[in-house]
């Protein structure tokens, strides 16, 4: 098996549920802590009506020319496409991009966050859902991503981002991770993860998870500032819609 194939976890996983052959998700830490999703395939094909009340409030700001980030399996992509927009996604995984071509997405592309450029075109919207403001994945790499999605968006251009606050998760294991990480001087919300499906291991990733101050923080210098903000007493998730000053 070549590397590209075994690394690609996380599109075996909805390639295989696509499929009807199952499907789960295990997120692993470079602690060793470890999570199963078990329904992680099944929220990544989720239509508008099972999305939440969040989700549904948010995308109602999208406008325009729209950029799906870390698009999986363009659920998204597919409900924007049929209200009229002019939708391009992007995923760093081959198989995800594969999917979505299967599922009538034709434009789609496989790149990362850290390849994106106005040589994709002038876009209204950002999206980064599925918690994927994570693909920021550090506090210096976020200024240089906000940098540039400033000048690849319109006047009027929007973020819409979902992140998860840190300091809502409340693991033992995970505090003592925070702990580390601020001992290190990091953020709290700085992570290193890896997925695993079967037999297939992605290479490891850096994820960044933000509290709302945190990221008004992120923000400043940038160009963009909250215009909305969306949040549940249920989950640590919350949703952000981030607009040019």
């Amino acid at each position: 098996m070549d590397k590209r194939n075994s690394q690609d976890a996380y599109g075996h996983e909805m390639l295989d549920y696509f499929n009807g052959a199952g499907g789960y998700e295990i997120t692993e830490r470079d602690d060793g802590y470890m999570t199963a999703g078990f329904d992680a395939p099944k929220v990544y094909f989720s239509d508008y009506r099972q999305w939440t009340v969040n989700e549904r409030k948010a995308i109602r700001y999208a406008r325009g020319k729209v950029l799906d980030i870390g698009c999986g399996a363009g659920r998204m992509m597919l409900y924007l496409k049929k209200k009229g927009h002019y939708v391009m996604g992007i995923d760093s995984s081959p198989r995800a991009v594969k999917l979505c071509r299967k599922r009538g997405l034709k434009n789609v592309r496989e790149l990362s966050i850290t390849q994106v450029s106005a040589g994709l075109g002038i876009f209204d919207t950002i999206l980064m859902f599925g918690g994927n403001f994570g693909l920021m994945g550090n506090p210096q790499r976020a200024g240089r991503i906000l940098q540039k999605f400033y000048k690849m968006t319109s006047a009027g251009g929007l973020i819409i981002a979902v992140s998860c606050d840190p300091y809502r998760i409340l693991t033992k294991e995970t505090r003592e991770y925070q702990k580390r990480n601020r001992a290190m001087g990091k953020m709290s919300g700085c992570m290193r993860y890896r997925i695993r499906y079967r037999r297939y291991i992605s290479l490891w990733y850096e994820w960044l998870m933000v509290s709302r101050r945190e990221m008004q923080t992120l923000l400043k210098g940038t160009g963009w500032a909250i215009r909305r903000y969306f949040h549940s007493s249920r989950t640590p998730a919350y949703i952000v819609v981030i607009e040019k000053e």
